[in-house]
């Protein structure tokens, strides 16, 4: 069933815009009016966008800007908002399936209570191809950016035993966490980033307007400087005539990291030596391993095959060397042999892992020994910003008191020469 888009004028003239699913314009614009709303735009909605056609019947194929738009939003990662929506969406459809809802019900009671209009759009055309005859997981497949493999797999894992319900649940649990996981790591990384950022503007204010003032009055004497103020005033002159080269030189930086990380080798060197960075290397460790232990544990207990299990886990633990583990890992399974195995002889996961997943694979518990060691990674997580911050926070301190000493010492020692001289 089509979707449209309005813009109306309900009573008293306020104004509505909205989106709604009718199998024609005029049966859209008939509901609107049964809803005393008077239509003044409707559009016809095409994978989230309005159609261009005219009448035709056919759709204008989408340019070149329209494609790399929709390839940038398939690629691009869920902001906090877009997890925590998802997150309660998929709680709130696991809780009314598992009450006996029918699907579609289920589906209309989300799109009723959304308060986006773009997630409000996606549920009607996942609703809309489900009434077509379309399974949930193939519905869900269409909008990659917030339903990933993982999750898609999940569904469909759900849908073959019966248990959709107690999949969607379970998936909640998990992106709560990850939500958790990521807000962790963000909140580390906060810190340190406002303090160098506070102390480049305090810095860049202190050279390009304090400094200079000084310095011309000091030049103005006449006097032979110490080396100390002939260097600041060079840096100075350096901010003031060619910050924009600085600019463009941070920019130029930040664009080849990127393209670089983008190629194998590239992402293969910088993610293997972003981990032996002392403290935080620790840190970024620790994450991937709690990202894996987590996803691992809800894919085998959805009930996807181990196999495909790592192949999706690979996709998502966030840095390369585990990732090439995890395949190294997918391969060895295939070849016949256990998890833990090959998972100690990669040399990438702590020793406790493999130690877990060993005692794990022998019981018959694999699924909650890694729950167990995913827990253990979060409260170690914890501990590991806090260890992160009480170090960086008197290193920022002392390299900042550095430089501003630097630039008071410069100064005050002319000064201190034209006195001796008086």
């Amino acid at each position: 069933m089509p979707i449209f888009e309005y813009k109306a004028y309900a009573a008293g003239g306020a104004v509505q815009t909205g989106v709604i699913d009718a199998d024609t314009t005029r049966e859209a614009r008939q509901r609107l009016r049964r809803e005393n709303l008077l239509v003044s735009e409707i559009h016809e909605l095409r994978g989230g966008r309005r159609s261009t056609s005219k009448g035709t019947g056919k759709s204008k194929p989408p340019g070149l800007l329209e494609r790399l738009r929709r390839h940038r939003q398939a690629q691009a990662t869920p902001s906090m908002r877009d997890l925590e929506i998802l997150t309660s969406v998929t709680r709130q459809m696991g809780t009314l399936l598992g009450s006996g809802i029918p699907l579609a019900e289920t589906l209309k009671a989300i799109i009723e209570q959304s308060e986006r209009r773009d997630v409000e759009t996606m549920f009607r055309q996942i609703r809309e191809r489900i009434n077509s005859g379309g399974s949930l997981a193939d519905a869900l497949q269409e909008h990659p950016r917030l339903f990933g493999e993982l999750y898609v797999n999940m569904v469909r894992a759900g849908e073959a035993t019966g248990n959709v319900d107690v999949v969607l649940r379970r998936l909640a649990d998990y992106l709560q966490a990850q939500r958790a996981l990521r807000r962790k790591v963000v909140s580390a990384m906060t810190y340190p980033v406002m303090m160098i950022a506070i102390g480049l503007i305090v810095v860049s204010i202190l050279m390009t307007v304090v400094v200079p003032k000084i310095t011309g009055m000091l030049l103005d004497q006449g006097k032979t400087l110490p080396v100390p103020t002939q260097i600041l005033i060079t840096i100075s002159e350096l901010f003031q005539n060619w910050w924009w080269a600085m600019l463009l030189g941070i920019g130029a930086i930040s664009i080849v990291v990127e393209r670089i990380y983008k190629t194998d080798k590239g992402r293969m060197f910088i993610d293997k030596n972003l981990l032996r960075l002392p403290i935080m290397g620790d840190l970024l460790r620790k994450q991937a391993v709690a990202r894996f232990t987590r996803t691992l544990s809800t894919l085998l207990q959805s009930g996807v095959p181990a196999v495909q299990s790592l192949e999706i886990t690979r996709t998502v633990v966030g840095n390369r060397v585990l990732a090439d583990a995890t395949e190294h890992i997918r391969v060895k399974i295939l070849e016949g042999t256990d998890i833990s195995t090959p998972l100690k002889a990669t040399g990438v996961f702590p020793a406790v892992v493999s130690y877990m997943v060993a005692i794990g694979e022998q019981s018959g518990e694999l699924e909650q020994m890694l729950d167990r060691v995913a827990i253990a990674y979060d409260e170690e997580i914890d501990v590991a910003t806090e260890r992160m911050t009480s170090v960086i926070e008197p290193i920022m301190i002392v390299v900042l008191a550095l430089v501003v000493g630097y630039i008071v010492i410069a100064i005050v020692l002319p000064i201190l020469q034209i006195g001796q001289v008086g």
